[in-house]
């Protein structure tokens, strides 16, 4: 005679392990990420995945105008430009997508593709490209728009960028998906902004012999620049590494040894730690 033997259960979801540790029903936001902090200091996620929920959250909370990428840095392109005067703009700036403006830079007459204009520069085989032809609809929004309404618009819409208006109707900015998505998941590089600049001050030498390091610096150009041979199969940043090492929220102050480096949190707000100063550890 045969027994019955209990089918085996269906391992849980992460999400479905952290309701088991919820002791009861968050009144609030604030009760609500601080149940989730507890579950990733009890390895039911990933300081990653913590760090996206959170900022899933936080985008209901934010406008437009947080995150926009201002006029004064906005790259647009005449439309009455020289066709070699705009292909070289955009070879230099290396975006994918330009405002179009008239003679007038607050007369925005559409959206440039940088595919477009590189079809129609092969197509043509040299010819001057008629810009206003290329140009795709301009998509404007207010600046008080809320980013999680925007996402789901870009979604619908398919389009990935949107010129932001002020309450005058002026162009005060713009806004790509990119940039919202960057809320949820953390800094998006590409291959140019590999090449920035701006990423060397990631990580900024010190006269005392430290290093000042961005906790949003990707763990394989930390171990580039200081030696280290940190694993980033598990985390991306050297901020998620350390924060999990120490198993909670970090304070400016907290300290850690690890893989022969010192490191001291001098910067970290109520969501994440921010910066940290790192000197090779005497042992």
């Amino acid at each position: 005679m045969n027994e019955d033997h209990p089918s085996p259960q269906p391992s849980r979801s992460w999400l479905e392990r952290i309701g088991q540790l919820v002791s009861g029903e968050p009144r609030n936001i604030d009760e609500l990420l601080e149940e989730l902090r507890s579950a990733q200091a009890n390895g039911l996620m990933s300081n990653d995945t913590l760090s996206m929920v959170e900022g899933a959250i936080e985008v209901a909370d934010l406008q437009v105008i947080d995150v926009m990428i201002p006029r004064s840095k906005m790259v647009s392109l005449p439309a009455d430009a020289p066709t070699a005067e705009i292909v070289r703009r955009v070879i230099e700036s290396g975006h994918s997508r330009y405002p179009v403006h008239g003679e007038d830079p607050d007369e925005i007459i559409g959206i440039l593709l940088a595919k477009d204009l590189l079809k129609c520069f092969a197509e043509g085989a040299g010819a001057p490209c008629n810009i206003r032809a290329l140009v795709r609809p301009t998509v404007l929004i207010p600046e008080t728009k809320r980013l999680n309404i925007l996402l789901k618009e870009f979604r619908l819409s398919r389009n990935h960028m949107a010129l932001v208006v002020d309450e005058y109707g002026g162009i005060a900015g713009l806004i790509t998906i990119e940039d919202v998505l960057e809320q949820i998941v953390g800094e998006i590089d590409d291959e140019h902004d590999e090449e920035d600049p701006a990423r060397k001050k990631q990580i900024q030498p010190q006269p005392d012999g430290a290093f000042l390091v961005n906790a949003q610096t990707p763990i394989a150009y930390f171990n580039e620049r200081l030696g280290s041979e940190f694993a980033d199969d598990e985390f991306d940043t050297i901020g998620g590494m350390i924060t999990s090492e120490i198993g909670h929220l970090a304070e400016p102050g907290e300290e850690l040894v690890m893989g022969g480096f010192h490191f001291r949190v001098t910067k970290a707000d109520d969501r994440r730690v921010l910066q940290f100063a790192v000197r090779v550890h005497d042992a």
